[in-house]
């Protein structure tokens, strides 16, 4: 996909948005970003939210894991949305165990947010002129197991 993102973005014209469908995934962003990608359309967010796996600033994160039954820290501490500051993993577990619809909208609610601070954090990066200290930085921490 990269290879052919390679070959094709030079062909389109520089002044128009370049579009990349389908593609979601932080790592799969962060290299089309770099690759001259500038707008992305997927489900990832949405769907992975209603499968109960979350994107957090240190990696995804399987809600319905026993690991979360008695964690009483939050999703991710580097996040400020109302799911993260407001809600605890064990509780989000369990709100999945027991197919809760309000699991639902807090991981959709969290997904969406962490994936709109990823895209902005990338534009000040490349605005600042930083972005591949951002992109090593971001990589540091996240791990996608």
């Amino acid at each position: 996909m990269m290879t052919t993102i390679e070959e094709t973005v030079p062909e389109l014209p520089s002044h128009k948005p370049r579009y990349l469908m389908g593609v979601g995934l932080p790592q799969d962003l962060i290299d089309g970003v770099e690759r001259g990608i500038d707008m992305f359309d997927c489900v990832i967010p949405t769907r992975n939210a209603r499968n109960s796996t979350l994107f957090t600033s240190t990696g995804r994160v399987r809600m319905k894991n026993a690991m979360h039954a008695d964690e009483t820290s939050s999703l991710d501490a580097a996040c400020e949305c109302p799911t993260c500051t407001q809600y605890h993993r064990g509780y989000l577990r369990h709100l999945f165990q027991t197919n809760e619809l309000l699991a639902l909208h807090l991981a959709t609610y969290h997904n969406i947010h962490f994936f709109l601070n990823l895209m902005r954090s990338m534009r000040t990066a490349i605005i600042d002129g930083h972005f591949t200290d951002w992109r090593q930085a971001f990589f540091t921490t996240y791990q996608d197991v």
